[in-house]
């Protein structure tokens, strides 16, 4: 299986907010980006395997602005890192004020996806090989993320977080 750089999973998408997507302040709601992040993050995570791919954990999710109504906005994901059958897939979120042109960096997120087979079997999908500093410092963190997600969810001991324990010794 041939290894990917980061650049060959990149997914943009680009949406206008519209009424029909916002609650009773005129902001999207959080489920509304979750899906548009979900399906951008599934893109790439496809891209990486062109396999079947299926959501696992939604590991972290940052709404630091809020998205008004008419504002368009800009996904971007890219896998961080792959591991046996997973794959772990970074969205950022722009916002451009539609009377304005101003773009700004408003939300980010973090997704795990597993690669399966046609009876839905966790498949391997290929190693990502990172080359810009920002791909390097999200490939070495995801490790660590891995790890306290898998303990989170009761599924490796934090005597066995290897990776966790550098941060503290």
């Amino acid at each position: 299986m041939k290894a990917k750089k980061p650049s060959d999973t990149f997914t943009m998408m680009t949406e206008i907010v519209l009424p029909n997507d916002t609650n009773t302040l005129g902001n999207l709601m959080g489920g509304r980006l979750l899906h548009l992040m979900d399906i951008c993050s599934a893109i790439s995570a496809h891209r990486c395997c062109n396999r079947v791919v299926v959501t696992a954990s939604v590991n972290n999710v940052s709404f630091a602005h809020p998205i008004k109504l008419g504002d368009i906005i800009t996904l971007e994901g890219k896998v961080s890192r792959t591991f046996t059958s997973s794959m772990e897939v970074f969205i950022d979120v722009f916002v451009e004020d539609h009377r304005t042109g101003e773009k700004k960096h408003c939300n980010n997120a973090i997704y795990t996806f597993v690669a399966v087979d046609q009876i839905g079997n966790p498949i391997a999908v290929p190693e990502i090989i990172p080359e810009t500093e920002d791909e390097k410092e999200r490939y070495e963190g995801a490790l660590r993320r891995r790890q306290l997600s898998l303990i989170l969810a009761g599924k490796m001991k934090p005597s066995d977080a290897t990776e966790l324990k550098k941060l503290f010794a």
